[in-house]
């Protein structure tokens, strides 16, 4: 009999972690890998950020905090939510986490019993289901298809609830495929979750990066819903682990409760930078949405010149979610085989779910430079193999 749980042995792995492993394994034995496969944004973190961070450790900021965060950070999120999107969000409510992955703990885990359904897009983040399974509940997927923009047919939706049903997960702008969820998309759902009396959960980790019109926040529609977002996109701060949570009131000390235990609180002088970031670093989040832009414009015709499709362009986040059926059914196959025959790691679409078998999902989270370089190999080994 196995000594590791069933819980633990029933979590998939992050495929795409794998191809970061072995890239980095031929990168020792020198050969030149072009990286398209996380989305790890290459500029650096803004200046006034890092200074931030600097004279918070300076002036000794390094203890504890309250494990809800800093009262300054979460007044300056209650700011940006009023701000960006009209919406009045008390900073009572707002829960500061070491990014949005221990946020998606502490969401699901106040929320969720035993065999609660959440419904999720197919093909969507993995470590959605992964959480979601992992504390008891069932991931029930909705398949998106890549000719509507990946966006939810809320006919399929409102067929898939359940009695166990107790929210729907949305992600716009998405990852894995950029598609993002307008105004109309977001009213449906919120009335339709509204009608059944279920929960909605928004990651908007990727707000800040929406390429057309503006990001609209699921507030915008219900006071039924949760709210992931942080640092680590728009602001390229990855490796500071900085996200929130918005929680509707009642569930704000349950998840100030898992926080105490499993986290105590966010690093202090990180939150500190977390502020800055959001009053005094929009112009800096202007100025790399710009070349992401300039990067996507790039990229999906490129991808399209040498025979992957794109069915409709990605309106936001980082990443072109491309159907490379024409060059083999199997993703992770495929992926492998570009990373070692073409010097190009890509993330195989089998990471994100059922419905995205058959696609590889390529970041634009790195300079021109190297994304025509990437394209260029693709290009050649496509030809080759011809």
């Amino acid at each position: 009999m196995s000594e590791v749980s069933k819980r633990a042995e029933s979590i998939r792995p992050f495929i795409v972690m794998d191809v970061v492993a072995r890239a980095k394994e031929l990168e020792s034995a020198g050969r030149d890998i072009v990286h398209l496969e996380i989305g790890d944004p290459d500029f650096p973190t803004p200046e006034v950020v890092v200074k931030a961070a600097e004279e918070a450790m300076d002036a000794g900021d390094t203890g504890y905090t309250q494990s809800l965060g800093l009262p300054d950070l979460r007044e300056a999120v209650s700011m940006r939510m009023h701000d960006d999107y009209g919406v009045t969000v008390a900073a009572d409510r707002v829960v500061v986490t070491q990014g949005t992955s221990p946020a998606m703990l502490l969401l699901f885990g106040s929320l969720l019993d035993p065999g609660d359904e959440v419904l999720m897009a197919d093909p969507c983040y993995p470590a959605y289901p992964n959480y979601v399974d992992f504390l008891g509940g069932v991931s029930a997927h909705v398949r998106v298809h890549a000719e509507d923009g990946f966006r939810f047919r809320i006919e399929d939706v409102a067929r898939a609830i359940t009695p166990r049903t107790k929210a729907i997960m949305i992600n716009s702008p998405s990852n894995p495929t950029g598609g993002v969820l307008g105004c109309e998309d977001l009213e449906s759902l919120a009335e339709l979750a509204e009608r059944h009396g279920i929960w909605l959960a928004s990651d908007e980790i990727y707000h800040g990066l929406q390429f057309e019109g503006r990001p609209h926040t699921v507030l915008e529609f219900t006071d039924r819903a949760f709210v992931l977002n942080g640092f680590s996109k728009a602001y390229a701060m990855t490796g500071w682990r900085l996200g929130y949570l918005v929680a509707p009131e009642q569930f704000v000390r349950p998840a100030e409760k898992i926080q105490q235990n499993f986290f105590l609180c966010a690093s202090n002088f990180v939150q500190v930078a977390g502020t800055a970031a959001l009053l005094r670093a929009q112009g800096d989040v202007a100025r790399m949405r710009s070349v992401y832009d300039e990067r996507r414009r790039f990229l999906v015709p490129a991808l399209r010149e040498i025979g992957l499709s794109v069915a409709t362009e990605p309106l936001g986040a980082f990443y072109v979610f491309a159907d490379a059926t024409a060059w083999g059914p199997d993703s992770v196959t495929l992926a492998g085989r570009l990373l070692e025959e073409a010097g190009v790691a890509v993330a195989p679409g089998a990471d994100f779910g059922a419905g995205g078998e058959g696609f590889l999902r390529f970041s634009y989270a790195t300079s021109l430079e190297r994304l025509n370089e990437g394209v260029s190999r693709l290009g050649k080994w496509a030809r080759e193999r011809g």
